[in-house]
């Protein structure tokens, strides 16, 4: 896995491009990128002349793998919606690498995806890292758990008010969500206990600051009762979908909350959707919230998260803001930036040479590296994934 992708116009993303630039990949990991790299004996090279040359892009909010298209029940592993409080249970555990829409991350340049519960649980559950292409979810994994998914609003409200039971309103979405970590808090006073609760165990690595708290929440008071009580119990607050998160953009910028905002390409299919608009990434951005762009695949193919930054830079979002949007600001904000996010030596050798400049809709990603090894080559008959059951020279 040793490559030197030359000639192309290289953009790390966290620093300047470089015309004619080339990015030195050995043992699966980025060693050197800029113009004079000398290219050691023995390395495969790649000409890149007239394309562009990206880090992988980061989905930072997805559900590849357990929420599988086109499978119906079978493939639908999202939600386990028969515990309010599902800190313990762990997305890595619901993952089919086969899945399809791995294939499809590839082919719209996206390397790295956080795959998280859905938000049918006020406390859904870990969420974990992984790359886009593998035979098993450990040879994949990047880094796990990354964070603890909750969810404010219509879904949890929804859910459980179809079962008559607590929580069926956004005042008992709230009181289970803090009598969970009350108890936690009382779990990690209580020394001398004698047996082991693995819902409590996770929700103190939240409570001392190990894992962040990703956040679902849409409208604006919503938004406001997940600050109040991460205010409360001290926790890392991200702030997932914000959909009306423009509306207290100065509050999240004053308070350093990022956002990974998305989907985008949704219709308004409930209330708390009504204010989504390809305008809101650039006004947060604006006030100076570091944002992400998702698609909450399978909510928007995930293919087209270029698309959906595309459009929100012709709704006023800053280019350059717009390519750390999708790379080194997801990475950041998920705490991956030591494995993934720019070019950048030392970070792994997730790659993709792009046609032309991959804001531009007729653009496409002709070749995908993942760790260094080539794993999608775009052809006359469209797009091949190499099969990672087979791939030579494992």
């Amino acid at each position: 896995m040793n490559i030197a992708i030359t000639g192309g116009y290289v953009v790390p993303v966290d620093g300047d491009p470089i015309e004619g630039g080339t990015v030195l990949i050995q043992e699966g990991k980025i060693v050197a990128v800029g113009a004079d790299v000398t290219v050691p004996d023995g390395v495969e090279t790649v000409d890149a002349s007239g394309q562009w040359v990206l880090p992988g892009f980061v989905e930072a909010h997805g559900h590849l793998g357990v929420w599988e298209e086109a499978e119906g029940w079978a493939g639908q592993d999202t939600n386990e919606m028969t515990d309010p409080v599902g800190a313990r249970l762990r997305a890595l555990d619901g993952i089919n690498p086969a899945e399809t829409g791995f294939a499809d991350a590839l082919s719209g340049g996206v390397t790295t995806a956080v795959i998280k519960p859905g938000s049918g649980n006020p406390i859904g559950g870990q969420t974990v890292a992984v790359k886009c292409w593998g035979r098993t979810v450990d040879e994949m994994l990047v880094r796990e758990p990354v964070s603890v998914k909750s969810a404010l609003g219509e879904n949890p409200k929804r859910v459980y008010g179809d079962q008559k039971k607590l929580p069926s309103t956004r005042l008992g979405v709230a009181t289970v969500i803090r009598d969970a970590l009350r108890k936690a808090q009382d779990y990690k006073a209580d020394t001398d206990r004698k047996e082991r609760d693995g819902t409590m165990e996770i929700l103190v690595k939240v409570l001392d600051g190990e894992l962040p708290w990703c956040q679902h929440a849409h409208r604006a008071d919503d938004i406001a009762t997940a600050i109040r009580l991460a205010d409360e119990f001290g926790y890392k607050l991200i702030l997932n979908h914000g959909t009306e998160g423009h509306l207290l953009a100065d509050i999240l910028a004053e308070r350093d909350i990022p956002v990974i905002i998305g989907p985008l390409f949704t219709t308004r299919s409930k209330v708390e959707l009504r204010q989504r608009s390809l305008r809101n990434p650039g006004i947060l951005a604006r006030a100076g919230v570091r944002i992400a762009i998702t698609t909450d695949h399978p909510v928007v193919p995930i293919n087209f998260l270029v698309h959906q930054v595309t459009l929100a830079v012709k709704e006023g979002l800053d280019r350059d803001e717009a390519l750390r949007s999708i790379t080194v600001n997801p990475a950041r904000i998920m705490g991956l930036d030591d494995r993934v996010g720019s070019l950048t030596p030392g970070l792994d050798g997730d790659v993709v040479i792009w046609s032309g400049d991959p804001l531009d809709i007729f653009s496409r990603a002709l070749r995908v590296y993942v760790n260094g090894r080539e794993v999608y080559t775009y052809g006359e008959h469209g797009g091949v994934v190499a099969d990672p059951f087979y791939s030579e020279a494992r």
